[in-house]
């Protein structure tokens, strides 16, 4: 009942003056740049809203978006890199929360989902990880869920989602609002 959502499937308005009048913004898309051509003006403007106080929740391969250009990674803390395996094979695993003290995990307890385990985020911005699991291939912890604060900024990043089934998980669902509800300033 907190949140009005606008729905747009036109990454244009990343560039528009009317992004400050969102308390927050839900990236989940993949700019495949040959489909959704996306202006280096339209990533900056969403840096400064951002840096300027605005929240930012990135969704599953949102982590991609804009891995053509440099300082995503600095408003994603953690990105896509093609060159690593992508993920584990489609399946269950748990997740373990780390932080249960932070609004966006807040009486979330270790859940189950069923999902692409992605293995594939690179970056060295300093994140706060809130939730890791461990990947059945590599036997290596991979970070689920991470908030970071670029400028005076909110970012909730969470790969977990890959489909509807994914998000059915309570925890999941439950993560995605509270983190929303974290990076919006709610």
């Amino acid at each position: 009942p907190r949140l009005e959502v606008t729905l747009s499937e036109s990454p244009a308005l990343l560039g528009s003056p009317a992004l400050s009048s969102y308390d927050a913004v839900f990236l989940h898309f993949k700019n495949y740049a040959g489909r959704l051509p996306v202006s280096e003006a339209a990533w900056k403007n969403l840096e400064s809203y951002v840096n300027g106080g605005g929240g930012l929740v990135i969704a599953h391969f949102g982590c991609g978006a804009a891995q053509e250009w440099n300082g995503f990674v600095n408003l994603a803390g953690r990105v896509w890199d093609p060159e690593k395996r992508g993920h584990d094979p489609y399946g269950a695993f748990l997740v373990h929360i780390l932080n249960a003290g932070h609004p966006a995990t807040a009486g979330i307890k270790d859940f189950t989902t069923t999902a692409e385990l992605y293995t594939c985020l690179t970056g060295e911005t300093k994140i706060d990880v809130l939730a890791e699991a461990t990947s059945k291939v590599d036997q290596s912890v991979h970070p689920m869920a991470f908030v970071l604060h670029p400028g005076k900024g909110r970012v909730f990043h969470c790969p977990l989602g890959h489909n509807l089934g994914a998000l059915e998980a309570d925890g999941v669902r439950k993560l995605y609002l509270q983190g929303t509800l974290w990076a919006a300033g709610l």
